[in-house]
Order: C-alpha cells, then sequence, then structure tokens
C-alpha cells in the first residue's frame, strides 16, 4: 500500500471497500429539506446509507414552481447553481432538470446547456406526454450535452399522467426512468416491450413496484443487458424519504432476484458512472475518491458481506469518503457493521 504524501490513512480494518452508491432518480428542491415530507437533513441522512452522488430527475416539488418558459429556465439554473455551490456532507448532487413544456424550442435547449444545464426532468411531469413532441424536444437536449430521462407508469403526482410504451419508445430518452414506476407499473408486456424496443437504460427505483423490478431484471438478464439497468430511490416522494434506500434495492435484487449481490453493487455504482458519464463510481485511477467502507451486519445468517446481502440483509456502513476526504464514521442508520474501520492519521 503506498500512503507517501497521504494527510488522511484509513484502516479498513478487514472490511469491505466499495465506489460510493449513486442514487440515479431524486428530486431536490431547496437545500437538503424536502417540502415533500416537510423533512430537513435528507440528504445527510442518505450518505449515511452509502450514497455519495445524486441525480436529480426534476426539481418538481419546488412550491409554485414555474410552468411558463421564462420560469422553467430559471428554476432549472438556479437548481444547478445551488446544488453545485452546496453540498450536504459532501455528497455531490447533480441538479438542475428542467420539466419540458410545449411552449419550449430549440433556442432554450441551447441557452439551458450553455448555462451549464446537463439535464431535463423526468419528460411527462410537464405539459409535454406525448411521443411526437417529447421525441423533438429530447433530440433538441441530446444535440447540446443534455441527458434526458421520461416517466413511465401511471401518474404519481398532481399534473403527470399515464406515460406507456408507446410514449416511452418514441420519445427515446436516455434514461427509461422507474421502468416499475414511479409509483404504478405498466403491465409486464409493455416493460418486456421496452426492454426490448430500445437499448437506453433501464431504471429500477425503490419507490416503484418491486415485482416489476423484479421482472425487468431478468428480462434484462435474459438479454444479456445488465449493464443497462442502473438504480434509483425516486425520493423525496409520497412515500417519504428512504436513506437507505439504495441498500434496499442491491439487497432486493441480489436475493430476490438471484443475482450476486457484487453485481447487485454494480448497478448502483459503475452502471450509473458509465452511463451518466460521472467521474466517480469505479474505484480507478483518475477517477474521484468517492468510497464506502461495509462489512457484513452483526449477526447476519451470511458468512461473508455478499453472503449476507443475497440472503436479503443489509450491510453494515462503517465509514463514507468523498474527494478522499472522510465525511461520516460508523453510520447512523444502517445495522452495525462486524467490522469497523479506523483512522490511522
Amino acid at each position: 500500500m503506498v500512503t507517501e504524501g497521504a494527510t488522511t490513512v484509513v484502516d479498513a480494518n478487514g472490511a469491505a471497500v466499495t465506489p460510493g452508491l449513486i442514487d440515479s432518480h431524486v428530486h431536490p428542491v431547496a437545500g437538503d429539506w424536502t417540502p415533500r415530507q416537510q423533512q430537513l437533513n435528507w440528504i445527510d441522512s442518505f450518505l449515511h446509507g452509502g450514497v455519495t452522488t445524486m441525480i436529480s430527475a426534476g426539481e418538481v416539488h419546488y412550491p409554485g414552481r414555474p410552468r411558463d418558459v421564462i420560469g422553467v429556465k430559471a428554476l432549472a439554473i438556479t437548481a444547478q447553481r445551488t446544488f453545485t455551490a452546496f453540498r450536504p456532507g459532501g455528497v455531490k448532487i447533480h441538479a438542475g432538470a428542467p420539466v419540458i413544456e410545449h411552449e419550449m424550442v430549440e433556442d432554450d435547449f441551447k441557452e439551458l446547456a450553455a448555462a451549464g444545464v446537463k439535464l431535463l426532468g423526468e419528460v411527462g411531469l410537464g405539459g409535454v406526454k406525448d411521443g411526437p413532441t417529447a421525441r423533438k424536444m429530447v433530440g433538441w437536449a441530446r444535440k447540446y450535452g443534455i441527458q434526458s430521462t421520461i416517466h413511465t407508469g401511471g401518474p404519481s403526482i398532481p399534473g403527470s399522467g399515464l406515460i406507456d410504451k408507446d410514449v416511452v419508445l418514441e420519445a427515446d430518452t436516455d434514461v427509461v426512468g422507474h421502468i416499475n414506476g414511479g409509483h404504478t407499473a405498466l403491465p409486464d408486456s409493455q416493460i418486456r416491450c421496452i426492454c426490448e424496443g430500445c437499448k437506453r437504460g433501464l431504471e429500477l427505483v425503490h419507490n416503484g413496484n418491486e415485482r416489476a423490478a423484479l421482472y425487468t431484471l431478468r428480462i434484462a438478464r435474459e438479454m444479456g443487458d445488465l449493464h443497462r439497468v442502473i438504480l434509483g430511490t425516486d425520493a423525496p416522494a409520497g412515500s417519504g424519504v428512504q436513506p437507505l434506500g439504495i441498500l434496499r434495492m442491491v439487497s432486493l435484487l441480489s436475493s430476490l432476484g438471484d443475482l450476486p449481490a457484487e453485481q447487485a453493487f454494480c448497478l448502483a455504482t459503475g452502471n450509473t458512472a458509465r452511463m451518466r458519464a460521472l467521474d466517480t463510481g469505479i474505484i480507478e485511477v483518475g477517477r474521484a475518491a468517492d468510497f464506502v467502507v461495509m462489512d457484513t451486519a452483526q449477526h447476519s445468517a451470511g458468512r461473508n458481506l455478499l453472503e449476507s446481502v443475497q440472503l436479503g440483509d443489509l450491510p453494515g456502513i462503517g465509514m463514507t469518503i468523498i474527494d478522499g476526504i472522510v465525511r461520516t464514521e460508523r453510520s447512523r442508520n444502517t445495522p452495525p457493521a462486524t467490522r469497523v474501520p479506523f483512522l490511522v492519521k
């Protein structure tokens, strides 16, 4: 081990080191507060669940969210700026995801991109719910380097609506947001049609239909397309805030989806990092030093970390590190880890 020049040295004490977990689907608003549940410090709580990076699917819970084009752009740019400057606990929040409206034109997307906006909010949460309009605007976004996500399934908030397979396939967004529903999933036949009909990202979320998530996982595996599967929570939402949501998805897909635990962790790290073009999520030279040190939860039936997750238990987190800086030690939210890392210096 090379420690020359290091200002901080951590002894993992035999525990596992993973990349920081990535939540591909959150709905931030202002600071570390969510009006949907009137809860403070939810982002910090996610950090205690191993999440070091978050991707906004739209700041849709902002009270009085504007629907006019000027307001839509202003809110997106504001969110992009504020969450770049404000990182609770060091968590990296990629925010500023406008929800598209019918009145938007190509120059609006060009302007957003020039201002630093790199994401679209869920297509279907605003006025645009039809395939042809969505495809046109998604094309404009892609032209200017803005990545897109679409709402999939039944309505989740007032103003949203059903987005079925025909709209999803025609819109051709970069990510099929919560293909297992947020909260209500499409029929299995439509989920299969989406999996087979496009080659975009397939996002599974905690606040969705668990059976549909397992079904999607099975289809993706049959197709040899596990690299397309990424994980999110779709929180904060009506279901609340789930600090351990990503860990719970890893455990669910491993234990009930018969997916090796090490592969389940990849869905929440490397898969998302590659799809979202992030410099984290993979441990290699040149990438951000974002890590989670975790171990088997105390008294788990599993003999080691991976076996315990495969059996459906959550791991115990002993430390999170972002940009090489220790941000938390023993998690206040996970079960206690069997082995806990410690600072050498």
